[in-house]
């Protein structure tokens, strides 16, 4: 599980949660009028930017990256290690070597399956390349529904502060209304503030995160599987996959590996 996502969420819950609790209680800060106008005008534009089967899908991708449950974030050292390990078994046994190879990366152990069963190195690489851009192209579309969505909601928490100010004025002969059309105004630009940033942009932004990391570790995994495929030596592989690590990093790699 992702922890720094629970931590922000829960500690943004809490600290807007105490401030409306201690500025008078929830009912003080609710107005359904202001949530339909941003919830229903922010979804709405949403759904007329992107087609439906994008914005449907862009909502489990959000959760998997966010929580963590999509699987364990495969560390590149970990994965450049692991394919030196399974080089050393191919120079020993050949690629058949690898039917007991149990990867803890998925694309990797797709990969390494390939290469155990013989299929030839254009196919190993169309199809994990075809792999890699489908899963990263789910990845950028969900980026961009959420970055979309938080766009739009301070827009339409101004759209609704102007209906709560016409509103307003227009009510001023009685003057009971209009702190009530006040506090739609203003409760509408507190909702599309607060969504946007504390839900939608910052999901966006772990997305793309996520897939700045997806896209190095798959490419990373081709190229090993590739030289696995070539029969190429643990040190040639390593050498090799050593250009996708940092140099501090690469440095720490050798020294374990010595």
């Amino acid at each position: 599980m992702d922890i720094a996502s629970i931590i922000g969420f829960v500690g943004g819950v809490g600290v807007l949660g105490f401030l409306i609790y201690d500025g008078g209680g929830v009912e003080r800060y609710w107005s359904s009028h202001a949530a339909i106008v941003i919830f229903g005008g922010a979804v709405t534009a949403t759904l007329i930017r992107f087609e439906m089967g994008a914005f449907l899908s862009s909502f489990p991708t959000a959760f998997k990256t966010c929580f963590g449950f999509g699987g364990k974030h495969s560390n590149p050292r970990d994965l450049i290690a692991e394919i030196a390990e399974m080089a050393a078994i191919v120079r020993k046994s050949g690629p058949v070597g690898l039917d007991k190879a149990t990867p803890h990366d998925k694309f990797l152990a797709q990969g390494v399956r390939y290469v155990a069963d013989g299929f030839d190195e254009a196919f190993i690489r169309e199809t994990l390349e075809r792999e890699r851009d489908l899963n990263l192209h789910r990845l950028e579309m969900a980026a961009k529904v959420f970055r979309g969505i938080g766009d739009c909601a301070p827009a339409f928490g101004m759209i609704g502060t102007l209906i709560g100010m016409v509103q307003m004025f227009a009510e001023m002969s009685d003057p009971s209304k209009l702190g009530t059309f006040m506090a739609i105004a203003l409760l509408a630009t507190l909702y599309g503030a607060a969504v946007a940033n504390f839900f939608f942009l910052p999901i966006a932004d772990k997305i793309t995160i996520k897939f700045g990391h997806e896209e190095l570790n798959q490419t990373l995994v081709i190229d090993g599987v590739l030289s696995l495929r070539q029969g190429k030596s643990p040190a040639v592989v390593k050498e090799m996959l050593l250009a996708y690590l940092p140099e501090k990093h690469r440095a720490e790699l050798v020294e374990a590996a010595a």
